[in-house]
């Protein structure tokens, strides 16, 4: 064999075997395999009205302040952010200071905070609230 033939031959073999190595990193939209990505963050039954459930992994803070009607806040209080603590009658509460935040728009309720909660974008599809 040739020098020539030789480096095809190897230049050849090298292409085909990172083709086959890019090909199966690859896994893009044909993939039927892949396990669709759970986006819910929380099922409408868990968020009793007049309250909510915080989240702290996803750092938010999930409201009802009326039947049917769902808010979703940063969990982070605005005065010096520590993760809000509990929801209940209306109020979310910060443990730090005792700041508390309207469940229904996230605005101060009493300081020392002096900003809202910034809202977060959430959907309610059936009884499943996800991020929006």
């Amino acid at each position: 064999m040739s020098g020539v033939a030789r480096r095809t031959v190897v230049a050849a073999a090298g292409s085909a075997g990172l083709a086959a190595a890019l090909a199966a990193c690859g896994g893009g939209a044909d993939d039927k395999n892949a396990a669709p990505e759970d986006t819910t963050l929380a099922r409408t039954g868990d968020i009793p009205v007049g309250g909510g459930k915080i989240l702290a992994d996803k750092g938010l803070v999930i409201t009802q302040p009326k039947a049917g009607e769902f808010k979703a806040f940063s969990s982070k209080c605005t005065h010096a952010g520590c993760a809000v603590s509990s929801v209940k009658d209306g109020v979310i509460v910060c443990p730090c200071h005792q700041s508390q935040f309207d469940v229904s728009d996230g605005s101060v309720k009493s300081g020392p905070a002096t900003a809202p909660l910034p809202p977060e974008p959430i959907q309610v599809v059936g009884e499943e609230i996800s991020l929006g």
